[in-house]
């Protein structure tokens, strides 16, 4: 018997509870810089080790509760499917490693282009290596959001490589992530899984050299650390349960919440600057991103009139 997690969602419309879900995961990720800033003192390794870390058991107690391990210990016994397990856990830790320096060296505007530019280079990258063709709004689209790069890039004199960093990162992870012949959440556990090894490895490390920030002396860093695991699992698991229950057009407009969140906290709590390279480079990618809302939900519709 396949797993439900495996199957796609029965019908094609919004339901209340799968909206709730995604706004919340959503909205999660919204703050998550408000979360991150508070361990701007430690450096973005270390961080990232305590998100694998400690999501382990919260994954673990899910998959547990629900009693859908049956696929993991499948994928876990499959050499095929570990070694896509690898590809997917490596891109994550990229993106995440990525996102931390990001929020606490004072480039957040960064975190939220590159998750603004997101969607459009996950439709570049199905037009150059699965043949999907682009149409024209699709291609101006992509044009604009590139335009808006190189505004950037020629304002600062280079490239802006921590957004670029990210869209890359998740477009390619979110691609091989449905290669990943298992359920969200277990896949997510499986990640973390393979990730748990080198994370623990250079935790002991640091120990070892007395460079750890964390200390069994109930503090404020060990609290911050733990909570790692907290604010990493949870919203990645309500998403998958909530994206089952949603159009898919419903999600690609639900999507601009967190990287608008972070925006805003960027500019009104972080204080970053918002020059002119900016205030011409991120409404470019604002209308792409309205055009390829606009094309999306033209061909949702046509989809379901045919």
């Amino acid at each position: 018997m396949r797993n439900p997690d495996t199957l796609p969602p029965t019908g094609n419309e919004d339901t209340p509870q799968g909206l709730a879900l995604a706004i919340t995961a959503y909205g999660l990720w919204g703050f998550l810089p408000l979360y991150m800033k508070l361990l701007s003192h430690i450096p973005a390794a270390e961080v990232v080790a305590h998100r694998i870390l400690w999501s382990v058991p919260i994954a673990a107690a899910v998959l547990i509760v629900l009693r859908r391990t049956d696929t993991l210990r499948e994928a876990l016994r499959t050499p095929r499917m570990l070694a896509m397990g690898c590809v997917t856990a490596a891109l994550i830790s990229i993106n995440w490693g990525i996102y931390v320096w990001a929020i606490n060296s004072g480039h957040a505007l960064d975190a939220a282009l590159g998750y603004y530019i997101n969607p459009l280079f996950s439709i570049f990258l199905a037009s150059m290596l699965l043949g999907e063709r682009l149409n024209r709004a699709q291609m101006v689209a992509i044009a604009l959001a590139g335009c808006a790069v190189l505004v950037l890039a020629v304002d600062a004199g280079r490239m802006p490589w921590a957004a670029l960093g990210l869209t890359v990162s998740w477009g390619f992870y979110a691609l091989c992530k449905k290669s990943l012949p298992i359920g969200p959440n277990q896949g997510f556990l499986l990640e973390v899984l393979i990730l748990l090894a080198p994370a623990v490895g250079y935790l002991g490390y640091l120990a070892a050299t007395g460079t750890a920030h964390f200390r069994f002396d109930g503090g404020r860093d060990f609290w911050l650390l733990i909570g790692c695991g907290v604010v990493t699992a949870v919203p990645l698991m309500i998403y998958a349960n909530g994206a089952k229950l949603l159009r898919l057009s419903t999600i690609g407009i639900l999507q601009y919440i967190a990287p608008t969140m972070i925006f805003l906290c960027a500019v009104l709590v972080f204080e970053e600057p918002f020059g002119r390279a900016r205030a011409i480079a991120f409404p470019m990618i604002w209308a792409a991103l309205v055009i390829y809302s606009t094309v999306m939900w033209r061909q949702m519709r046509s989809a379901r009139a045919g």
